[in-house]
């Protein structure tokens, strides 16, 4: 029955690429407007079968973390539909023409954008991606196949009708939107060998589910999400800005893949700077893990949360209110000790140094590399993307959070006048 069910929505997901490619944009925002209005007008239906996953989830041992990306509430809820409208509001990229030059010959060339055609999303937990993908695929013009994890089954089905029903009253086709309702473990290597249905897999979960895909995958696969994020503290950083900045990247949600993982600064500020964010950090209950230097700076004040850093606290993603701490002597240490430990997502130093922060820039590498500003922007909608259907740190096909045009390709286009090659 699992594979019957993988094989009905494969090829209906199929017959429905051929018609969304070439979908006006008017429908898709129209079916989008609809999502939007249903998830708000359909709260209790989400928020019940929501309730139902939580507490199984907790009752059976579930992480802090994993129980922070499985909630919906109403604030949430609004916080998707606005971010289905902003979806909609922005340019429809199908269709679009670059890159246009007529060569010596006469000949006009240049490319035309197109959706990639069946996109695969296999995730765990989080069931707001059920509807950040399905709105990008839509307005990009590709079908998707949905496969959440177990723990979020009845939320992921609440909001998967949701979303093809919306699609349904606008005049899409039906099988835009398919939702895998089988948990069984077997539909996952299923998926992945689909080549002649789904054009790419994207995985959005923990780092033994993304090895997983990318290994046995026989389509592309784009993966990322498991972020180990420093934010560097230079010499010459403005302290208070230092300060907000670290609060905000580790704080105002710890669970999430952009939230900052290892603090790292400059010895000269030190003793200065450790203090005043270690005393905002305990009003948080951040434990501090510390190498020997922050170490003997903060030690003796009772009301922070201190322990020596460990070996693998660097380079570990933590998911939660911890944080390494390591006092560095140069900007030259720093970029070795991200280069060394960093998972290529998500960067940052606090400067007034225009030359430490173009360093910075230019030698990190990360999908995403700030100045001055926390990590937790690296996300699709505070890019302006509307939402992501991920955040790659591969460096093919597409970098950093994944939007609508990320989820095209193109085709080449040439126009003649009779030519012929001699």
């Amino acid at each position: 029955m699992a594979t019957q069910e993988l094989e009905i929505k494969g090829k209906a997901a199929k017959a429905a690429a051929h018609r969304l490619a070439f979908l006006s944009a008017e429908v898709k925002n129209r079916a989008l407007h609809n999502l939007a209005d249903d998830l708000l007008a359909r709260n209790e239906e989400i928020l019940a079968a929501n309730r139902a996953d939580y507490q199984e989830a907790e009752a059976s041992g579930m992480n802090a973390a994993m129980l922070d990306r499985l909630m919906l509430d109403q604030s949430r809820l609004e916080g998707m539909a606005r971010d289905v409208l902003t979806v909609s509001a922005l340019p429809d990229p199908v269709g679009e023409v670059f890159d246009m030059r007529t060569l010596p010959n006469g000949l006009q060339i240049g490319k035309k954008r197109v959706p990639l055609g069946v996109i695969g999303a296999i995730y765990e937990s989080r069931p707001n991606v059920t509807i950040d993908i399905s709105a990008l695929c839509l307005k990009s013009g590709n079908a998707i196949i949905l496969r959440g994890g177990k723990e979020a089954v009845r939320s992921n089905c609440a909001l998967g009708r949701v979303a093809q029903e919306a699609c349904s009253r606008a005049g899409a086709p039906e099988g835009a939107v398919q939702f895998i309702e089988d948990p069984d473990r077997a539909l996952v290597n299923e998926m992945l060998g689909m080549s002649d249905v789904i054009d790419l897999i994207i995985p959005r979960g923990g780092a033994g589910l993304i090895k997983f895909v990318a290994e046995n995958a026989r389509m592309p696969v784009v993966t990322g999400g498991i972020g180990v994020c420093h934010t560097y503290v230079d010499r010459a950083a403005d302290l208070s800005q230092a300060v907000a900045i670290a609060y905000n990247a580790k704080v105002q949600r710890p669970t999430v893949c952009n939230a900052l993982d290892t603090l790292l600064v400059h010895s000269e500020i030190a003793g200065r700077y450790l203090p005043l964010v270690a005393g905002e950090w305990a009003g948080a209950g951040v434990e501090m893990r510390c190498d020997e230097r922050a170490m003997s700076i903060l030690q003796g004040n009772a009301n922070l949360k201190l322990s020596p850093a460990a070996a693998d606290d660097w380079g570990r993603e933590f998911l939660a209110l911890v944080a390494a701490v390591r006092v560095v002597d140069s900007l030259d240490e720093a970029l070795e000790h991200i280069e060394r430990c960093g998972s290529g997502h998500s960067e940052a130093i606090v400067t007034a140094d225009y030359g430490a922060a173009m360093r910075f820039l230019n030698e990190v590498n990360a999908a995403c590399v700030y100045v001055n500003a926390s990590t937790r922007f690296t996300d699709g909608g505070q890019f302006g993307l509307g939402a992501e259907v991920g955040i790659s740190t591969q460096k093919l096909h597409a970098r950093g959070p994944l939007g609508l045009k990320e989820l095209t390709t193109y085709k080449w286009i040439i126009f003649g006048s009779g030519h012929v090659r001699p």
